[in-house]
């Protein structure tokens, strides 16, 4: 069977969950060297840094491997695990920090998370809007492109 866009797969059952439950995502980078060892993505959800408030000891993954048309985090009719963070240990396999993306109706859903929220109850899943959440996506790869010190990102 082939895949369908995000976009296309809008027509499903409607969400049972109101607006209050859905969650804003915004996607920074950090462009590397002199601040950092290497340029990688910040995930905040709600305003939380998903990645820090996880495990501290995460990077987030490339903006090339995260944000990339078609990428880990862009939702598709099957749920998935997406690598998001990794943690390079010496002399072992890096750990990594995976979420579970999936599209029900108009909403991506982020499972499988463990992070405490501003109230400290962990958080285990999060709900977006489709269209903002691809968005931010696109914007936050678009502004990774037109860097002019990224050299590293393909042009669409």
């Amino acid at each position: 069977m082939p895949r369908r866009s995000p976009r296309a797969l809008r027509a499903t059952a409607p969400d049972r969950h109101s607006d209050s439950e859905t969650s804003t995502l915004l996607i920074g980078a950090c462009p590397g060297p002199p601040v950092c060892a290497a340029v990688h993505t910040y995930l905040f959800v709600d305003g939380l840094d998903v990645v820090a408030r996880s495990d501290s000891r995460m990077v987030g993954l490339g903006p090339r491997q995260l944000l990339r048309p078609g990428g880990p985090l862009y939702p598709t009719d099957m749920p998935r695990r997406a690598v998001v963070a990794t943690e390079e240990q010496p002399g072992s396999e890096p750990d990594r920090l995976t979420v579970r993306v999936r599209l029900r109706g108009e909403t991506v859903i982020w499972s499988d998370l463990m992070f405490p929220g501003p109230d400290d109850t962990t958080i285990n899943e999060v709900r977006f809007h489709l269209d903002p959440y691809l968005g931010e996506i696109e914007r936050a790869y678009a502004a990774l492109q037109a860097h002019a010190g990224d050299r590293s990102l393909p042009r669409r």
